[in-house]
């Protein structure tokens, strides 16, 4: 059965990924860690997915541990994603960020 979200938990990863700032990106896991989840870093995609409308919070600086795009390559929601990193400067190439030079520490 699908885990499915709780409102205090949500709050908890969006004010972690309210906190990674411009230029910068974090994976799903550190999220979790930083946000008191530990290794529930499926959950962070999760919450993510159900901000509310009109929302503030920088969901797309949020990638997998090794740097890549967690959606298809070519979806609009990819493509969404690639175009915000890039316009705060963070470089994308073939769907992947170098977390050695942008992870958020």
């Amino acid at each position: 059965m699908e885990q499915q979200t709780e409102p205090g938990k949500d709050q908890k990863i969006w004010q972690v990924v309210l906190a990674i700032p411009a230029g910068k990106v974090a994976s799903y896991g550190q999220v979790a860690e930083m946000a008191g989840l530990g290794r529930q870093a499926r959950y962070i995609g999760r919450a993510l997915g159900k901000l509310p409308h009109g929302h503030s919070v920088p969901w797309y600086r949020v990638i997998r541990s090794n740097g890549q795009i967690a959606f298809p390559e070519g979806s609009e929601v990819y493509c969404r994603q690639v175009s915000l990193l890039e316009a705060e400067g963070v470089e994308v190439v073939k769907g992947r960020v170098s977390m050695r030079r942008f992870r958020w520490n």
